[in-house]
């Protein structure tokens, strides 16, 4: 029972990174052991691809929440903050262009 629980944790733990592939290797795994029948197994599959790709999103959000508030933390510009710092440089440029060109 032990080693079924450590399993089951390791194989949660793992599930962001396990692909299809890997799950329907572990499936026919379990199957030629006796341990779960064919329907078993693509439910089996079914449910830990969902789960996979639910824990990778979980994921990368944590990821991307993280990377910007450090950069928030080191006030690092955003990409909106450079886009608008160019646009005020083509206004800017534009009204010398136009004084120059009057005087």
């Amino acid at each position: 029972m032990k080693d079924l629980l450590r399993d089951i944790f390791y194989m949660g733990a793992g599930a962001a990174f396990l692909t299809r592939e890997k799950v329907e290797e572990l499936k026919k795994e379990l199957i030629e052991k006796g341990k779960m029948s064919q329907e078993e197994g693509k439910q089996f599959v079914d449910e830990m691809v969902k789960k996979s790709e639910d824990v990778k999103d979980k994921f990368e959000k944590k990821v991307h929440d993280t990377v910007a508030e450090q950069l928030q933390k080191m006030n690092v510009a955003s990409r909106d903050d450079v886009d608008e710092l160019r646009a005020k440089i083509e206004e800017l440029r534009a009204m010398i262009e136009k004084i120059q060109s009057v005087s």
